[in-house]
């Protein structure tokens, strides 16, 4: 008699429940997005103070670590529902799932329409297979 593995996830999914999440899933990769282009452009900013040997605090810094925060405050929505985020800027999303009785993910990037992949968690991207 084999011994199912442990869960690796408390949380899973139906292509349903995962499908679902999508409107707000692409509104927080979009946050993501935006806070992304402002951290670079604060980053830059305080990269040409430096070099000049300028004040570098201030509204620079208060702005830089508003919008990790704010990044960290988003990465969290996926991280209390166990939705994995593997690619920021791809929007490579893994929703923890069963399949044919074994945890797998199903897998979405936020150019595809739908959810219509899923991978086991060993081959990861690469082994994509549709649902």
């Amino acid at each position: 008699m084999s011994i199912p593995a442990a869960n690796h996830f408390s949380r899973h999914y139906t292509l349903e429940q995962a499908r679902a999440l999508l409107p707000e899933i692409r509104r927080w990769l979009a946050l993501l997005e935006t806070c992304q282009i402002k951290l670079d452009a604060t980053e830059e900013a305080l990269a040409v103070l430096l070099a000049k040997n300028g004040d570098t605090g201030g509204e620079l810094v208060n702005t830089l670590v508003k919008t990790v925060a704010d990044i960290r405050e988003v990465l969290e929505e996926f991280a209390s529902r166990q939705i994995q985020v593997k690619d920021i800027e791809r929007g490579l999303i893994d929703f923890p799932s069963w399949r044919n009785g074994r945890e797998i993910f199903l897998c979405w990037e936020k150019d595809e329409a739908d959810i219509e992949f899923w991978h086991d968690f060993e081959s990861g991207y690469a082994g994509r297979e549709r649902v």
